[in-house]
Parts: C-alpha cells; structure tokens; sequence
C-alpha cells in the first residue's frame, strides 16, 4: 500500500521543479502581504488560512502527481459535468458575494464552483481537441468545442461573475488560437462577443452597480468616494511605496495606508498591499516569479506527448497571463475592476486549489513526456 504511494524517483527527477519553487515562493509572498493589511483587524487569522491551503495544495499535487495524467483524462467527463453540476446548484443554495451568487456555504467555509468549472472546461477541451486530433479547423469540431466552452460560461454569466467570466473567454480564445484556429473565425468571435456584450449591458443581467464598477476606472476621480474608492485608494497606497516601499505594516506598531483605506486588500487587490511594501523592486520580484512558471509551462506544452497534455497547459498559462493583466492593471487604475484575484497572491481558498491542481496537471504531463524505462 505505502508503496503505491510513493512516487518512483525516475519521475522526481522529470519534475520541473523551478514551476513548483516558484509557485511556493509566489504564495509565501502573498501571505506576508496578507499578514501585513489584516494582523492589525484579525491578526494572523487569514495568514493561517492560506497556509492552510498551501498545504492542501500541496498534498493534492502530489496525490495528482502520482497517477498518469492519461488515467485523469478518462474522468475529464465526470470532472466537466460535476462542475456544471456545482454551477447549477449555486442557483439554488448559492451564497451572494459581492453581487454574486457564485458560493456555495460548507459550515463557516464556502467554495466556489466557478474556479473548479473553469478548471473543468480547460479539461475539457484539451480531452476533445485530443480526439480530434487538434482538428479545430473543422466546422463539426469547432461547434463542438463552442457547446463546451459555452455551458459553464453562461451559467457564471448569470450569477453574475463578470471578471471570472472574463477569464474563461481569454482561457478558450488563447486555446483556440494556440491550436490554430483560422484567425477570421476568431476575430468574428471577437465581434460576436462585442455584439452579445453590447446586448447583456441593455439588459437586466448586468446591474446598475456593475455597469459603474466595469466603467469606473476611466474615471475614478470622479466617484473617489463611492464605485472608484478602490482604484483611487490603491493607486495611491502603490505610488507611495516608490522604489523600494515603505515597509509599513511589517513593525509591531505601523499599519499600512492600503489596509486601512483599501477595500479587500487580501483578496482583489493585493498588489495594492505590495506596492506600498515592496515597492517597484517588490512589483518586479513577483513578475519573475510569474514568469518563470509561464516560461516553464509553456515550453511542457510545446514537448508533451500528446495535444490533451498541451492544452492543459495552454490553459494554465492562459489563466495566469489574463488573470495577472487584469488584476495588476484594476489596481493601477487602467484596467476595470471585475473581481479578478491575483493568482497565488490573493487569499482565497477555492483559488489557491483549483491553481495548484492546474500546476500538478502541468507538471504530470512534464514528467511524462519522455519515455522512462523500468
């Protein structure tokens, strides 16, 4: 039995650890910036949680590590629907946050379905693409891949979770063009989502409040108090922390400018927290730690042994490319706010998981490609 558990050291050493490393490093780094906004208010409360987490995270990428990625694809389908299932029942005993009725309450914790749906459709359409033989050009293929792609997207829609909703698009457009999708269809996809954008914003799906949370960032100033406190606020905390921040926060008697006037500085707006901490230096650190994990993730994709693998991993980068412009750009002031976390950075546990899921499956399929002689 112990033995099934362990995993053999001919694969240990195809593990890209610098992706594992890093995605550590990155989680390390934004629980001290979590403990510096929230220990004066709760104390290492939040810290201990996403702590917590990482170890969960980690246990469960080694679970995943320990069965071939190729075994996890027959369960693609079960994983996909079972989502969908989640998305449903927060129709019925979802929990409202921030406008969304996208939780779902486990006692004093809750989950959110959202993050494992987006994990599921990546799966997905790696699993079909696969079948397919990366035959997307294929209008059967295509329409497929869409039904897809397009069922758990509506059911976030109308919770309604704008920003998440916004990543599973980038997660599906940056699979479709890195399969080679002709690029007319992608830009009449593009038109089409403008289009259907255009139709939702006169509708009463997306609420007064959200219209000037998305609009707010054009011009802040002019709501300092109200829908853009968040951006004015954080883009203040970030300038202030110039080069090398100010390290307020850190003392035993200093609190910080962004936990006291920045609203969810655990969670959205993080950066805003590391900004005034760490400064530009901090802001750069944090970026090659990213960029290690996206270097690394996507040269698997380009060797995996088979295009379920590669997808997987497009999926990944994907998610982390949009999540980190978006979020880093709502912070800044020039991109709108839409409740995108910080991938690793922000405290959240459903976040932490499905990311740390998604990174085992990237580095299963990267111990796999070469063949291992037993």
């Amino acid at each position: 039995m112990l033995k099934k558990l362990k995993l053999d050291s001919r694969y240990i050493k195809e593990i890209d650890f610098g992706i594992l490393i890093c995605s550590i490093l990155v989680l390390l780094y934004g629980a001290l910036n979590i403990y510096t906004v929230t220990r004066s208010k709760v104390g290492i409360y939040y810290v201990k949680l996403q702590l917590i987490w990482l170890v969960l995270g980690l246990v469960t990428t080694y679970i995943i590590l320990l069965v071939d990625y190729t075994l996890i694809q027959n369960f693609t389908s079960l994983l996909y629907w079972g989502s969908v299932l989640m998305l449903l029942a927060t129709r019925i005993i979802g929990s409202t946050v921030n406008g969304a009725q996208g939780w779902i309450a486990l006692g004093n914790r809750a989950i959110q379905p959202a993050e494992f749906a987006k994990l599921g459709m990546i799966m997905m359409l790696a699993k079909k693409l696969d079948e397919m033989e990366g035959d997307i050009n294929n209008p059967k293929n295509f329409f497929t891949l869409c039904f897809y792609a397009l069922i758990p997207m509506l059911l976030i829609v109308v919770q309604p979770d704008m920003g998440m909703t916004m990543v599973c698009f980038f997660i599906v457009l940056g699979i479709f063009f890195t399969m080679g999708l002709n690029i007319k269809v992608i830009l009449g996809g593009i038109m089409g989502l403008a289009t259907s954008i255009a139709l939702l914003w006169n509708s009463s799906l997306i609420k007064p409040y959200w219209k000037r949370r998305l609009t707010s960032f054009l011009n802040p100033e002019a709501e300092s108090l109200g829908i853009g406190l968040q951006a004015t606020q954080s883009k203040i905390g970030i300038g202030s922390g110039g080069i090398f921040g100010t390290g307020a926060g850190l003392g035993s008697s200093s609190t910080s400018y962004v936990s006291q006037f920045v609203p969810e500085s655990h969670t959205d707006f993080i950066f805003a927290a590391l900004g005034e901490q760490w400064g530009f230096v901090g802001a750069i650190f944090l970026l090659i730690l990213y960029g290690i994990i996206i270097y690394r993730s996507i040269n698997i994709a380009r060797t995996s042994k088979d295009i379920f693998g590669s997808v997987i991993c497009i999926g990944l980068v994907s998610v982390f490319l949009f999540s980190i412009l978006q979020n880093i750009g709502m912070t800044v002031g020039i991109m709108p706010i839409t409740g995108i976390t910080l991938p690793l950075m922000s405290y959240g546990g459903s976040s932490v998981l499905t990311n740390y899921i998604a990174i085992a499956l990237v580095l299963n399929i990267g111990m796999r490609r070469k063949r291992i002689n037993f």
